[in-house]
């Protein structure tokens, strides 16, 4: 008989195929589909077609590389960096207003410019949320029914971060961090009167930010009829559908969009899905929407299968957000929400977007394959997340 292998050596984790084949053939979909839509801008502008494409390689290579070593390391060592992170990602959300440091573009200041990327506080900030939260709520437990402490520190902390991206001017990535907050708190089991209360009380305040502010207000007018507001606010959304109708079923091949040529603007970063749809058609939305489908449903059942309570609500918090950011982006795209200025997860352009969530998505493979650590430890009988 043949002794048992030993415990001291770790065997690697073992990612869910599935979700990783997922994450993985976006990530290059999104590679092609950057080119295609900024190849000519780029060369127009900035005499060099690859321009984008390059940095899009460099943010990948590098969240690549983060994404397998979040793999290695496990999501349970990353629990008590939790709060410190937090912490980091605040000091930088204020670092980034400093004047000389921040960097302006399109009207906000949102961007640390770090030579070859630029590094987008807030898009970490999602990440950091959902890990601070995550552990808090696993921490907590049978408390979470008491609203001094399982609501209303959540709600404090995500208020400030929300405050700092309104900040920025980025009301797309402040919805994203409500949307977090509010379905791990409900899955964490805190009353939904609770919830439903916070809603009506912040309602007024979230149309003063859209009402009192011009621009906003514009969106959300030029939504309700975009081709009454072709030439101005509704210019965006017009060619956004105009675009998607001209892919019809199979589309017009790679490379053959017209939209990319100076009709839409934000082709490869906001307005990248109605690229897809343009040049892919229909089938191609439809496995693009597939593939999301399929990384949401593995997450989910990564949160189901996690080991521990900490494990659950990452995997929880992670999936909501790939999966409600690609929805948020995807709505805007088919005009079904006013325009938000939220990346399509792993498709867009945007290097911070993309290292922040192949980040993400090893930490979710984490939970899904390694159990949290180098060692699958097998689950006790009857004892769930």
């Amino acid at each position: 008989m043949s002794p048992p292998p030993s415990r001291s050596k770790a065997a690697l984790p073992s990612p869910d195929p599935w979700l990783l084949a997922a994450v993985l053939l976006l990530t290059g979909f999104g590679l092609v589909m950057v080119y295609s839509a900024s190849a000519v801008l780029a060369d127009a502008k900035l005499h060099d077609q690859f321009y984008f494409l390059k940095r899009q390689l460099v943010a990948a290579g590098l969240g690549l590389a983060l994404l397998l070593a979040l793999v290695r390391i496990g999501y349970r060592r990353l629990e008590p960096l939790a709060v410190p992170l937090l912490l980091a990602v605040l000091g930088a959300l204020l670092l980034v207003q400093v004047p000389g440091v921040g960097r302006m573009a399109g009207g906000a200041r949102r961007w640390i410019d770090l030579g070859v990327i630029s590094f987008q506080p807030s898009e970490a900030a999602k990440v950091a949320l959902v890990l601070y939260l995550a552990r808090s709520l696993a921490r907590k437990k049978e408390r979470m029914r008491i609203f001094s402490i399982g609501f209303l520190p959540h709600l404090l902390v995500t208020g400030l971060l929300v405050m700092l991206v309104l900040w920025e001017r980025d009301f797309g990535t402040a919805v994203l961090l409500v949307l977090l907050l509010f379905a791990m708190l409900f899955a964490a089991g805190v009353p939904v009167g609770y919830l439903l209360g916070a809603v009506l009380l912040a309602a007024p305040v979230a149309w003063k930010l859209v009402a009192g502010t011009p621009y906003r207000m514009e969106r959300i007018v030029a939504y309700l009829d975009p081709f009454q507001h072709r030439d101005k606010a509704g210019y965006q959304l017009v060619e956004s559908l105009l675009g998607i109708g001209n892919g019809g079923l199979a589309g017009q091949g790679l490379g053959e969009g017209k939209s990319k040529l100076f009709y839409l603007p934000a082709a490869h970063t906001d307005f990248i899905a109605t690229l897809v749809s343009e040049e892919t058609g229909l089938v191609g939305t439809a496995l693009l929407l597939l593939l999301f489908g399929l990384l949401v449903w593995r997450g989910m059942r990564s949160a189901f299968e996690a080991s521990d309570a900490f494990g659950c609500y990452l995997a929880l918090g992670l999936t909501t957000l790939l999966g409600a950011q690609a929805l948020l982006n995807l709505a805007v795209a088919f005009g079904l929400v006013p325009t938000k200025g939220l990346t399509l997860p792993f498709v867009s352009y945007g290097g911070s977007s993309l290292m922040t969530l192949l980040a993400a998505a090893g930490i979710l493979l984490s939970v899904g394959g390694g159990r949290g650590g180098f060692l699958r430890a097998p689950r006790a009988a009857g004892v769930g997340p």
